[in-house]
């Protein structure tokens, strides 16, 4: 089995006083979707934070494509190949679409597993996001946040990333939206990527998801296929029900 392309080991970090992991371990390989499951305030979001940079942890060990990113600056994890795609979206609302996807294009980091597939470019993904095609000259700041989330995803996919954290995408969205966001994983999958995906929506994890691991309190408590934890009442009770 090859190494991980993303391998976090008791992953510590807080902030100010209050710590919120406590120890968190997990694993991810090149093409694998992996779930990080739990309630509102678990550690989902701190721990996409620890690993890109944006949060310096207090303990652990963190490396990413074979390097140890523990401490690195977040530039330095992205151009490694590492995306990130925010809850809360961050994208450009003075720039039109296109502007957008510009600012996030780069060359795939190199060398890469998978180098050599076909580089990410506006018109391929405006295939995934066809909604995006008939907006490319709009202003971002007059889009609906679902297409502003669409944007967002494709403005990380235009960085050619070889793994990509994904934090709670379909939260607040219509079914349709999900539906599209659904197919962006898989063809990131397809496309060999490897999806950290942070989610509270257990249809949604399940329909593109090979594996999960669930947190509560800073603490990865069950890790498992998502089937075993479909088929697992007394983990969904105790720490994915509200």
């Amino acid at each position: 089995m090859p190494d991980p392309i993303l391998d976090v080991s008791d992953l510590r970090a807080g902030y100010g006083p209050a710590e919120i992991l406590f120890g968190v371990s997990l694993t991810l390989r090149a093409g694998e979707v992996l779930a990080l499951m739990g309630r509102n305030g678990a550690g989902k979001s701190t721990t996409f934070k620890a690993v890109m940079g944006l949060l310096p942890p207090r303990g652990g060990r963190l490396r990413f494509a074979g390097r140890d990113i523990a401490g690195m600056a977040p530039y330095r994890i992205a151009r490694l190949g590492l995306g990130y795609v925010p809850e809360d979206r961050r994208i450009f609302t003075d720039l039109t679409v296109a502007e957008n996807l510009e600012v996030g294009r780069r060359p795939a980091p190199t060398p890469t597993p998978g180098a050599g597939r076909e580089a990410w470019t506006p018109e391929r993904l405006f295939g995934i996001f066809p909604n995006l095609a008939e907006m490319r000259g709009r202003r971002a700041s007059a889009m609906s946040g679902g297409e502003q989330q669409m944007l967002t995803i494709a403005r990380t996919l235009m960085g050619n990333p070889i793994a990509v954290l994904l934090d709670e995408p379909s939260e607040g969205l219509a079914p349709v939206i999900v539906e599209q966001m659904a197919d962006a994983v898989l063809r990131m999958k397809a496309d060999g990527i490897a999806v950290l995906l942070s989610e509270q929506n257990l249809h949604f994890a399940g329909s593109v998801a090979d594996r999960a691991a669930v947190i509560e309190k800073g603490v990865v408590r069950y890790e498992g296929t998502m089937e075993a934890l479909r088929a697992d009442d007394a983990v969904r009770d105790a720490y994915l029900s509200v």
